[in-house]
């Protein structure tokens, strides 16, 4: 099963983590524009795939459709930006766990996931691939400095780690801006759920690091894990405060679940509106009906691009609406 319908124990509120390296070849240009340029970093790369191992395949997003594309980045493995260029490809193996982007501001962007909060064995894993990968096409890198990239906020280790949390709780007792500013001062970034720029969903936030560069990719980790098991036992304080009002936030819960279980349609945004309340339902025990593994679908496959995919048709977006009610009925009543 992949990891994005994985949970551990703390996924009740930290949905996922990643860990991500950026790096450059050598004998190549930075922040390459030119199609025979890109085409050559291509095909060293190909060249090379099977000493890279772990699985890993080859794909151009020239050569994917719109839906596609966008399936990946609902998914997280691509960003929205680079889910624009036409020149743009990845390196994917089958568990979708390991995904690098060729191409973009970088060379390479080296992403490794997993569910929960596990920040420590991630970094393993990419620090595995990452020394094959430098063993095989070879690093631009400086002994002062470190790896070398196109951005300066990147140079050093290269390395962004992010988790991905839910907290509700604390957007409900009106805590969350006091929690955002206090993570700011820390010298943590905390984003929407595709990063910078981007807006928070269903109450989903990204945690990641600033610094990167004189510091250890292992200190780095160590700090991220610091804050965000704090902003964890923050979340789980808030949410026995809500349980104090236990009829209040029943009802909250079962609308939610009411709503998105009988509803004939339902938009993208409304259903990650509620789903929200429902997953926090179904981690405080309130909602007995459904599972994590449900939860998880329910995300996954509300999401434009992964509802065509689920249903392997291409559909307008009044029909979609119609579609996502059907969708959530299928995995609600899944066995």
């Amino acid at each position: 099963m992949n990891w994005y319908l994985q949970s551990s124990k703390d996924s009740d509120v930290a949905k996922s983590t990643r860990i991500r390296f950026a790096r450059n070849l050598r004998g190549f240009r930075f922040n390459l524009k030119y199609k025979e340029e890109i085409r050559k970093l291509e095909d060293k790369i190909k060249e090379n795939i099977f000493s890279i191992g772990y699985g890993l395949k080859f794909l151009k997003l020239s050569d994917m459709d719109e839906i596609t594309k966008q399936s990946l980045v609902e998914k997280n493995l691509i960003s929205p930006k680079f889910s624009k260029d036409e020149n743009g490809s990845i390196l994917i193996n089958d568990d979708e766990n390991i995904c690098i982007m060729i191409g973009g501001e970088d060379h390479l962007q080296i992403q490794v996931f997993n569910c929960g909060l596990d920040l420590k064995n991630t970094l393993n894993l990419a620090i595995e691939v990452d020394n094959k990968l430098d063993e095989v096409l070879g690093y631009s890198i400086n002994k002062k400095y470190g790896y070398l990239t196109s951005s300066p906020k990147n140079v050093g280790t290269g390395l962004r780690a992010s988790v991905m949390v839910h907290l509700p709780a604390l957007s409900k007792t009106n805590n969350i801006r006091k929690i955002l500013e206090a993570i700011n001062n820390f010298g943590i970034n905390i984003r929407g759920v595709y990063g910078e720029s981007s807006e928070s969903l269903s109450d989903m936030y990204q945690i990641s690091n600033k610094q990167t560069l004189g510091i250890s990719e292992e200190e780095i980790v160590e700090n991220l894990n610091a804050i965000v098991s704090k902003v964890i036992s923050q979340e789980r304080k808030a949410r026995k405060l809500l349980t104090k009002d236990a009829l209040d936030l029943e009802d909250l819960v079962y609308r939610s679940y009411g709503i998105i279980s009988n509803c004939r349609k339902i938009s993208y945004k409304e259903a990650f509106k509620l789903l929200s309340n429902v997953k926090l339902g179904t981690d405080l025990g309130i909602l007995k009906e459904l599972t994590d593994l449900k939860v998880q679908k329910l995300y996954l496959y509300t999401k434009p691009a992964n509802l065509q995919k689920f249903l392997g048709e291409k559909y307008e977006k009044l029909e979609m609406d119609e579609k996502r009610a059907e969708v959530i009925k299928q995995i609600l009543n899944e066995k």
